[in-house]
């Protein structure tokens, strides 16, 4: 959306605003007012070539063709494509991924979101062959429970936008003549059938319905949930307000309207914010977090873009008090952090997720530039220093969830900075998410979402929002107004970026719709912006915005690494440090001896420590030890609050050049990969015996190759220090835990045998279980599978014949390095440490030497242990042969070969997918 028209009149020089009440009423409805935006503001920069645009326009249409013609070819009827795989999601024979997966409801969810991409994109014949596979094929009467917000923004959305470009296209006398309203009938039973969830006391939506049976309780699996998220409930109105002025029937937006009232009757009234999570009963907040990102995002959205289209002076009103109350307390430009409603002084988190990136957006439709800008430049710094907006990040601009699903929330903000600036600074940050696109997240059958941006890892996925929303967003932002096939201002875009014509304003409707005004609610003028800004007092100098953007680029580019814990002056400092603690090494048992910590050896291999200060060899030694067991419950709780930055494991071999990428966990001991911008390249094989628990009995194979080992029967620097003496320049273990995967298991550190690990010069790697097999299979399937070991995925836009190319020459030789020894690495800040294996399990923490399950998790102290006691559960080190786990193999027997054919039984059909997928590229 860029601009509504309230009255015609000549355009003043604005750099762009809402136009409220500018006019007199007689002169149109005040409802379609306009975002003046004057189109060459500023002239920031070197502005980008006509040409160029052109170029970079057909390239966002080309990436299209690949995203929807493998979902054609491979997935369709299925909602999603699982681009890694070449294969389509259905929900059911796919394994569960929770919550996300409530998207899917057996209804070619793709198609539907993608329907008015087509016809932005120009692509009106590929528009009528969709429109008549959604009409024949796809059923909306399946017995299945999905998201009402998601089907809401996604298949009503992909419905009604559809049938608003069905309309348009039939009107203009050439195309769909056809057409019958076919697609609005549909929407119309899908809205019905999302009814039922309106039908509780407070008016808010349950979060689930079954398509085919409602809300009826557990025999429907829904009508069980309490509750649910602000965004979830307030994202409603205007996809159930365009189905009611569509249809004529009321009913819808009568309900989403009850749903935003009984929101914003609950809000905290003195900070005039709202929670993230809501009871649909109670109406208490049950998350009490307030911000602009995840769970609360598209409520304020919509608010602002309900008053665009339906022309209710009331939620323009409740969207500014909203609005005033997230500039006092949650803005702190270039950032935006969460704080608590009823404390709004008190910040909530120290991280932001990646959804708040509409943001910037939003209040360049509110008109408010400055902090739209500040807070675009932060994340584009931050895009460019992680290759894609991490699905969360922490203040200092580091990775703190290191998904993305590839979402257009960025995109979407650039967009429509761009068309209230001119500036073409924001054309370079487009190209940028374009480069990025192709380099890392594209892959032979569509793009895939990136698992890890540390590593370039990817996820099997690629949502349907991706071609609903960041097609639109990209094209609009190169195209030239006589590129596009009707006239995008006269039309308000949704949150999934579906088209929503202005016109629905002056449609007819029902006035039984009940005024969601109350008797004490009037409006405040003080809380309307009555005038537009004046370009030139708001950039009285061209130069202006980049003034603003220079220090924040400056601030993301010298974030500093974080300090180390602060300590109380006079405290001194502990014998031991909780982070240095190994619990196989006896200089550090005795000095735990002298602090009145001692160990206790369980049944299950595990190690208690449990601390008696009157144990202590003096009062001081007793200080210590609490502050020994007080690190170490600190130490295991930052652990698992933070991620540990993974290694990459990239085939880079025929047929894969470098589109596979495995997340792999890396060692203490080695070589450390971050510390090389090459990385390990070389050839894979098999060690013998399989374990590596001893000397390699095929090192003429092994000699200048990458070893896979397996887990279990002895340390892993044992391991290191068998295939290195053979030769290898490399290792990667594989886990024996059957069906493990890094994407429910938390990656974890391979830790050294207590002793010094300086004479291991080598990377080696840990690969779960699915990821190893992936490996082994493409070896089974070619013989020379060469890998690239490294912190990160490298560039995989690289032309495949170069690629084929270095396959020839680059053959083994590894990639020289400065060994990190283990003693080096234990200087590093804790925060630089990467810990031990995580799991969710509560109480456990493994010393450093453990190989079979190194876990570290601090137990509390028990409640009823004095204040001068308190105990931390360890993991023995075994150093050994564990017999409760299987026999080492003999020879190069695979033992889990029957599971590696279960895993990867359609990897041919996969593997010749990405040939023909090659051939297809050149």
């Amino acid at each position: 959306m860029t601009r509504y028209l309230l009255c015609d009149r000549p355009r003043p020089k604005l750099v762009l605003c809402i136009l409220l009440r500018s006019c007199p009423p007689t002169t149109m409805p005040a409802v379609l007012f306009s975002l003046m935006i004057l189109g060459a503001l500023c002239s920031l920069g070197h502005a980008m070539s006509r040409e160029e645009k052109l170029r970079l326009r057909n390239q966002v249409v080309e990436m299209f063709d690949h995203a929807y013609q493998n979902y054609m070819d491979h997935a369709y009827p299925a909602d999603e494509l699982m681009p890694l795989t070449c294969r389509g999601r259905v929900r059911g024979l796919e394994p569960s991924r929770g919550d996300v997966d409530d998207a899917l409801g057996k209804f070619s969810l793709t198609l539907i979101d993608t329907l008015d991409t087509l016809v932005l994109l120009n692509k009106t014949t590929e528009f009528e062959a969709a429109v008549r596979r959604v009409l024949s094929d796809v059923r909306l009467d399946n017995d299945i429970v999905v998201s009402v917000f998601e089907t809401n923004i996604r298949v009503l959305g992909g419905l009604l936008g559809g049938h608003s470009m069905a309309v348009m296209l039939k009107e203009g006398g050439q195309h769909m003549q056809w057409y019958q309203d076919e697609l609005l009938h549909m929407a119309k039973d899908l809205g019905l059938r999302l009814l039922p969830a309106f039908n509780t006391s407070s008016g808010l939506p349950y979060p689930r319905v079954n398509l085919k049976f409602g809300v009826r309780g557990p025999e429907t699996r829904t009508g069980t949930e309490t509750d649910t998220c602000t965004a979830c409930a307030g994202t409603i109105i205007l996809e159930f307000a365009a189905l009611s002025r569509f249809t004529g029937d009321p009913v819808f937006e009568a309900h989403a309207r009850r749903a935003l009232d009984f929101l914003w009757e609950k809000r905290q009234r003195n900070s005039n914010l709202v929670g993230t999570t809501i009871n649909i009963h109670s109406g208490e907040w049950v998350r009490r977090d307030s911000g602009v990102g995840a769970g609360i995002d598209s409520y304020y959205e919509y608010l602002l873009k309900a008053y665009i289209l339906l022309g209710d002076d009331l939620f323009l009103e409740r969207f500014n008090i909203h609005y005033a109350s997230i500039m006092k307390y949650i803005s702190q430009p270039p950032l935006l952090l969460d704080v608590h409603i009823h404390k709004p002084l008190l910040p909530a988190r120290t991280w932001m997720d990646s959804l708040l990136a509409f943001f910037p957006g939003l209040q360049v439709l509110k008109g408010d530039i400055r902090p739209a800008i500040e807070t675009h430049e932060m994340l584009y710094q931050v895009t460019k220093k992680h290759n894609f907006l991490p699905e969360a990040f922490t203040t200092d601009f580091r990775v703190h969830w290191a998904q993305h699903p590839l979402r257009p929330e960025f995109a979407e903000s650039t967009y429509f900075l761009y068309k209230a600036t001119g500036d073409p600074y924001y054309l370079e940050a487009g190209r940028t998410i374009l480069d990025n696109l192709n380099r890392f997240a594209r892959v032979p059958c569509g793009f895939a979402a990136m698992k890890d941006v540390r590593t370039g890892s990817h996820e099997d996925r690629m949502d349907s929002f991706f071609l609903a929303e960041m097609f639109k967003y990209l094209f609009l932002l190169f195209a030239e107004a006589e590129d596009l096939p009707f006239d995008v201002e006269d039309y308000i875009f949704t949150t999934e970026a579906h088209l929503l014509p202005l016109s629905l304003s002056t449609a007819p409707h029902s006035s039984s719709i009940p005024s969601n005004r109350t008797s004490e609610e009037e409006l405040d003028d003080s809380n309307f912006d009555w005038t537009c800004p004046n370009t030139r007092l708001l950039f009285p100098d061209p130069a202006y915005p980049g003034n603003l953007r220079d220090p924040i680029r400056s601030a993301v580019d010298k974030s500093c690494p974080r300090p180390a814990p602060y300590r109380e002056p006079g405290m001194g400092r502990p014998p031991l440090r909780a982070q240095d603690f190994m619990a196989n090494n006896p200089e550090h048992l005795e000095l735990l001896r002298r602090m009145g910590v001692s160990l206790i050896h369980l049944k299950d291999g595990r190690v208690q420590l449990v601390q008696h200060a009157t144990q202590a060899v003096s009062a001081v030694a007793a200080e210590d030890g609490v502050r020994f067991m007080q690190e170490m419950m600190e130490l295991s709780s930052q652990q698992q609050k933070e991620q540990l930055p993974p290694r990459a494991i990239q085939i880079v071999s025929h047929p894969f050049f470098g589109r596979v990428v495995l997340t792999a966990g890396p060692a203490q001991f080695g070589t450390d990969l971050s510390k090389s911008s090459t990385g390990l390249r070389g050839f894979v094989t098999v060690a013998e015996p399989y374990s590596g628990c001893m000397d390699i009995t095929n090192a003429e194979y092994v000699r200048g190759h990458i070893a896979l080992l397996q887990r279990g029967q002895c340390m892993f620097a044992e391991k290191a220090r068998h295939i290195q003496k053979a030769g290898a320049i490399g290792g990667i273990v594989i886990d024996d835990n059957e069906g493990s995967s890094s994407d429910t298991a938390p990656l974890f550190q391979m830790a050294g045998d207590g002793r010094s690990t300086d004479d291991i010069t080598m990377p080696l790697l840990f690969l779960f279980h699915k990821e190893g097999n992936i490996l082994l299979e493409a070896l089974k399937e070619y013989r020379e599978v060469e890998v690239l070991l490294s912190d990160k995925a490298r560039d995989r836009g690289m032309d495949v014949q170069e690629a084929k190319e270095d396959f020839l020459t680059e053959a083994t030789t590894p990639t020289s390095f400065e060994p990190i020894s283990q003693s080096q690495e234990s200087t590093l800040e804790l925060d630089e440490l990467a810990p031990e294996e995580v799991t969710p399990s509560q109480g456990e923490v493994s010393p450093v030497g453990q190989d079979t399950s190194p876990v570290e998790e601090v137990r509390p102290p028990e409640e009823e242990a004095s204040p001068a006691e308190a105990q931390v559960d360890l993991a023995e080190p075994k150093e050994e042969t564990d017999s409760e786990k299987r026999e080492e193999p003999e020879g190069d027997t695979d033992s889990s070969s029957q599971s590696v054919d279960e895993l990867m039984a359609d990897w041919r059909e996969d593997l010749e997918a990405f040939q023909q997928m090659e051939k297809d590229e050149l």
